[in-house]
């Protein structure tokens, strides 16, 4: 029998490089932090900072920035057996810049080609794919060869078992949309493809719309479902965030206030809470409060996997109604 894991993440990892000075951009920027980046990693972070056993199915490439990339998801607590090398890639490394309280430009150096682009169907563990109570993997993961297949083979493999998530990571800077054919879908026909496989999706407005057409928060709740999810969670920014379950169970919840720091990190930490709450069996809002507050904890601070709220901290920003702790690791 393979080991339980409460959640296992599929794809892209990489280096964050931010900056230590908010409100520059990068050309006045001195000094940078270097942090644990990619999603779905992020993801399984959150998850493990709230007691859940995470890992993580990715590859980095075979450097020093790979080596560090495992030592961080061993301190945070989270599996890195299936994190394996592509000599022929280098680790993937991201910059941001930050301009609280709602504008973070990032730039992806993923060039030639990232190894978590090269995850290969024979390598997956499909037995604990199978067995993992949550199974979340991203839009990203679509976007490109091998890792179309194996994500698709994953789903295949889960056959709608347990808690599938389907985070739609819209980033379209990583799609080839130059010849989309019939022998090429688009990337709306490859989200579909996904969909019918996934029992809950999560995404944005932007990213609802590529997945369904919709942008009207209600109107593409209901088209994920219609494709195929349970649970639709639609996030709506500084509007906070709607789910629709199939069984008419609607939450419309605000957001928690917060003094937004960089808001980056925020939507892997609604993710990992997502799929502790869920785990737990909580109804539908309980959930979505829960997943917020944890989101907002992130937004006041500065990094992304470090930042990752623990137990205690997601209920004091609860019973509070508001994220009152000072940020940790901002300089002016």
């Amino acid at each position: 029998m393979p080991e339980l894991y409460d959640v296992i993440t599929m794809g892209r990892i990489g280096v964050d490089l931010y900056p230590l000075q908010t409100g520059r951009p990068l050309a006045r920027v001195d000094t940078f932090g270097k942090f644990l980046g990619g999603s779905p990693t992020n993801v399984a972070v959150a998850a493990a900072r709230l007691g859940r056993r995470a890992a993580v199915v990715t590859r980095t490439g075979g450097d020093a920035f790979g080596e560090y990339l495992h030592q961080q998801l061993r301190e945070f607590g989270v599996d890195d057996r299936w994190v394996t090398p592509v000599d022929a890639y280098p680790t993937p490394v991201t910059f941001c810049e930050i301009f609280p309280p709602d504008d973070f430009p990032l730039y992806f150096y993923r060039q030639p080609k990232a190894p978590d682009l090269e995850i290969h169907e024979s390598e997956l563990d499909l037995d604990a794919v199978r067995s993992a109570r949550v199974f979340w993997m991203t839009g990203t993961g679509l976007c490109a060869e091998p890792s179309r297949a194996s994500t698709l083979a994953a789903l295949r493999a889960r056959d709608r078992k347990g808690i599938t998530v389907f985070d739609l990571d819209w980033r379209p800077m990583f799609w080839d949309t130059t010849q989309e054919s019939v022998s090429r879908p688009t990337p709306t026909a490859r989200y579909r493809e996904a969909l019918a496989h996934a029992t809950v999706a999560v995404g944005n407005l932007d990213e609802c719309e590529i997945a369904t057409g919709e942008r009207e928060p209600y109107a593409a709740a209901r088209a994920l479902i219609a494709a195929g999810v349970e649970l639709a969670v639609v996030k709506q920014g500084p509007k906070g965030v709607l789910a629709v379950h199939r069984d008419g169970t609607v939450a419309d919840v605000p957001p928690l206030p917060v003094e937004v720091v960089n808001g980056l990190g925020a939507g892997d930490a609604f993710g990992g809470a997502l799929c502790h709450g869920l785990l737990a069996g909580w109804e539908t809002e309980r959930v979505m409060r829960y997943a917020n507050a944890a989101g907002a904890i992130v937004a006041s601070r500065l990094a992304c996997s470090s930042a990752m709220p623990f137990p205690y901290e997601v209920e004091a920003a609860l019973t509070a109604g508001a994220v009152t702790s000072r940020p940790t690791g901002a300089t002016p």
